[in-house]
């Protein structure tokens, strides 16, 4: 019985760690809320290239160049669509804010 508690921590509570959420209820949330927006993303990304006419002939470097100035931003504000959903929206706010840092000090360097 004692070797159970001498176990390392699981996944599960290393993401509870890391991001300190308060419960493993909480981690489960962020994970759905992470899945749902990526299963969003796939199913409007089509629908969108569509729209601005972009398709398989389309060269590569264009097409990248509309999913970073579409897909992406787009991305973003499903993250914190769903989190709000998911009663976690202020983990994603802190989460979005941290991400936008980072990406400004690249460019502030």
């Amino acid at each position: 019985m004692s070797q159970l508690n001498n176990r390392p921590p699981g996944w599960a509570q290393k993401l509870q760690d890391r991001w300190q959420l308060k419960s493993g209820w909480q981690v489960l949330f962020v994970l759905l809320t992470f899945a749902c927006t990526g299963f969003s993303v796939l199913f409007l990304k089509e629908p969108l290239y569509a729209l601005a006419g972009v398709t398989d002939e389309t060269p590569f470097w264009l097409r990248s160049l509309y999913y970073c100035c579409t897909i992406l931003p787009i991305y973003q504000l499903l993250l914190l669509g769903w989190g709000f959903l998911f009663g976690q929206y202020r983990f994603f706010w802190n989460f979005e804010r941290k991400l936008f840092s980072r990406i400004g000090s690249i460019f502030r360097r």
